[in-house]
């Protein structure tokens, strides 16, 4: 593995800090900064509180050094001793941390002197989902002095650290996340299972992590409304839930028990995302929480109509009626009958997908994203008096 501490390059070294490097929005976005930002101009490690998963293989760069601090469950002081000595060897200009379970280490790389501190809030914690958890609330105030700018991906975030929290303006910049329109378009797709790839089939898909707030019960349920309410439709419909996590062993029951399995493929997680979605007709997100969903960004960069849950940063993604709905979270029959919508016109699946793609390239393009980033470093960097 490459060492970090490398005295004779000049390049600002960004650490960023994440639980754990695994499948997830939120690390996907980290590995996009770091193959995508100017090599030339940015050096990158990544520190895994817990560990680093096979998710390391998209890591293109092979200068990028991954370190993984084993901490154990609760408050481990070992860690962040290990944390404290690693940051003033390998000596970062900047220490970018990711959500709650990682703003603690904020405090070893203050006590490192790392020159310039982030913190990044990209969506709510699974026991916070509404953000109305007193004790995160306080952590955020007590670790804000520390953090020389926080970056927010929805609005909704950006209100609850400035009017919540307390966190100033002057701190605080709002960044959505970009997509890789290069990797998630339209087109042809034959990832999916016979039975699913009919052209008389209407597929609803959804992608993500099937646990908690993800709520994909939600869906497994509209999914047995729809057809059991519109019976002319029920034998063209299908349902593909791609991940895993406790709630999967949930929906194939839930499915199984309404007789709805044939119809339905929860293959688990999978590396093949762009071209299953290519698969899809519709895009699903049936959450009860969200930051800013990765994956309804990919949806809409494949073409896709999106029907979400009303939640966290949904609707400064999907604009209703123009590019897909947005219905209330919790209610599988509103859900449903949103569904059957779509079902039974494809023109309209067609114009929706069409104004998602568009608005994707105005709006939520990778390049945005990237430099974003890239002018918050920057600045930070050239305030705190760094050399570069």
């Amino acid at each position: 593995m490459p060492s970090a501490a490398d005295s004779d390059d000049h390049r600002p070294l960004i650490v960023h800090v994440v639980f754990r490097l695994q499948v997830g929005g939120l690390e996907n976005g980290v590995v996009n900064l770091v193959n995508r930002l100017p090599e030339a101009r940015y050096r990158h490690a990544i520190v895994c509180l817990s560990e680093a998963t096979d998710f390391r293989a998209r890591i293109r760069r092979e200068d990028v050094a991954i370190y993984e601090m084993h901490k154990r469950p609760g408050q481990d002081l070992g860690c962040w001793r290990r944390l404290f000595w690693l940051l003033r060897r390998i000596r970062p200009s900047l220490v970018h941390t990711r959500n709650i379970g990682c703003l603690e280490a904020q405090i070893p790389a203050w006590l490192a002197r790392v020159p310039c501190r982030v913190h990044g809030e990209h969506g709510w914690d699974v026991s916070d989902p509404d953000g109305s958890n007193r004790r995160y609330r306080w952590l955020r105030r007590l670790h804000n002095p520390l953090v020389h700018r926080f970056i927010a991906l929805s609005r909704e975030l950006e209100h609850y650290l400035s009017q919540r929290v307390g966190i100033r303006k002057q701190k605080l910049r709002r960044i959505y996340n970009g997509v890789d329109d290069q990797t998630f378009h339209p087109g042809p797709s034959d990832a999916l299972p016979e039975g699913f790839r009919d052209n008389h089939c209407v597929v609803f898909g959804t992608v993500g992590r099937m646990h908690g707030v993800k709520d994909q019960t939600n869906l497994c349920q509209a999914f047995i409304h729809l057809c059991a309410e519109h019976p002319q439709l029920a034998g063209q419909m299908r349902l593909v839930m791609v991940g895993d996590g406790p709630l999967r062993r949930a929906c194939i029951e839930q499915l199984a028990a309404a007789g709805r399995s044939e119809q339905s493929w929860l293959p688990g997680n999978r590396d093949d995302i762009p071209a299953l979605m290519r698969g899809f007709d519709v895009f699903v997100l049936p959450s009860q929480a969200e930051g800013i969903s990765n994956t309804i960004l990919e949806a809409m960069a494949t073409g896709l109509p999106v029907i979400a849950t009303d939640v966290g940063g949904n609707g400064e993604l999907v604009a209703a009626d123009a590019t897909g709905a947005l219905v209330p979270a919790n209610d599988p029959a509103g859900l449903g009958t949103q569904m059957a919508a779509y079902a039974a016109q494809r023109h309209l699946r067609r114009i929706h997908g069409e104004a998602g793609r568009q608005r994707v390239a105005e709006y939520f393009s990778l390049a945005h994203m990237l430099r974003a980033y890239a002018g918050v470093y920057d600045e930070l960097l050239d305030e705190r008096g760094v050399a570069y």
